[in-house]
């Protein structure tokens, strides 16, 4: 069941590949296939890849259809509808039936996803209707992808890569009309040698997507001892990319300060950091926005609701959940 005090939809907040983008939090948190080390909602609670109803189709299309009418009424641009939850997307068995609802919206509609469920073909046909499908390819190696990604012990990567080139053949068919891309990142130490990129690339390139990204932790992650590559590194990658992939583009810089305010300034503020941490700068931006000052983050903070993290020189503002959030989401 909803709880009152948490939004499923959120922003429009800045996207690096998206533009304007309203999120969809259709994932209680934070139940998820994987628990990436690099995660920047932290790690996972509840470990699942059973697909299930959290929230009903009709309730995600209502809140998603008044948000956009305010929005479109304060003369806000929305890009894309985006499901990018606390959690995987594709664990909402209802994925598919709420894509359908909300087309008529007239917005595109966009899904980011781990690509941990594409060996199913319930979860591929959910994903066809889609203007927009990210699948994350990490690492191509058992070891690794334990290592980084920490998946479901019932999870088998090479059943995964065949449902990711599934997806992509489908794509060619002309069953999937919309625009398919690969997000990769990299984390130092892991996945970022020569060896380790040359066969992710090999992979990719035999997926044929419209775009790969390349990313780096901009965002405080999961666990401390994460850090983007080394410049020198980052470079390679990319040039062994360039060599192997079409249309690679590297995201290592971050999405700007534009996040949306409409009314609620606590709520809306607390419903963006449950899935997107925010930096000082963007926050005051915000705040501005919403005519408050920062007396809203010192309550939060003592309500302990959030926390202030510093990663990399950057100042960031990330949800606290408790337990009992936990207990009412669920």
């Amino acid at each position: 069941m909803k709880n009152n005090n948490r939004s499923i939809a959120f922003g429009p907040i800045p996207s690096r590949r998206l533009g304007r983008s309203l999120g969809i939090n259709n994932i209680p948190p934070k139940i998820c296939s994987y628990s990436c080390v690099y995660c920047q909602i932290g790690a996972t609670d509840s470990m699942s890849i059973q697909r299930k109803e959290y929230f009903s189709p009709e309730e995600i299309y209502l809140e998603i259809s008044e948000k956009v009418k305010q929005l479109q009424n304060d003369g806000e641009r929305i890009d894309y509808l985006t499901f990018v939850p606390d959690g995987e997307p594709t664990l909402d068995i209802n994925l598919g039936k709420t894509i359908e609802l909300l087309k008529p919206l007239g917005i595109k509609i966009a899904v980011i996803t781990n690509s941990s469920l594409l060996w199913d073909k319930e979860v591929r046909t959910d994903l066809a209707n889609a203007d927009w499908v990210s699948v994350k390819i990490d690492t191509v190696d058992e070891k690794l992808w334990h290592k980084i990604d920490r998946p479901n012990r019932k999870l088998k990567l090479e059943e995964i890569i065949y449902g990711i080139k599934a997806f992509a053949s489908s794509f060619k068919a002309s069953s999937f009309k919309g625009m398919l891309v690969t997000e990769t990142m990299l984390v130092k130490g892991m996945n970022d040698n020569v060896e380790s990129i040359k066969k992710i690339a090999d992979t990719i390139s035999e997926i044929n997507p419209d775009k790969s990204y390349i990313l780096v932790p901009i965002r405080p992650p999961s666990e401390p001892y994460v850090e983007p590559p080394t410049e020198e590194n980052l470079n390679m990658v990319y040039q062994i990319f360039c060599n192997l992939v079409k249309n690679v583009e590297l995201l290592a810089y971050n999405e700007g300060t534009e996040f949306s305010y409409t009314s609620d300034a606590e709520k809306e503020l607390l419903s963006i950091l449950a899935v997107h941490p925010m930096r000082k700068d963007a926050m005051a931006v915000f705040l501005s926005k919403a005519n408050v000052d920062w007396s809203l983050v010192k309550k939060l903070i003592d309500q302990k609701e959030l926390k202030q993290i510093n990663f990399w020189g950057n100042t960031f503002f990330v949800k606290i959940l408790n337990e009992k959030n936990k207990m009412e989401l669920i």
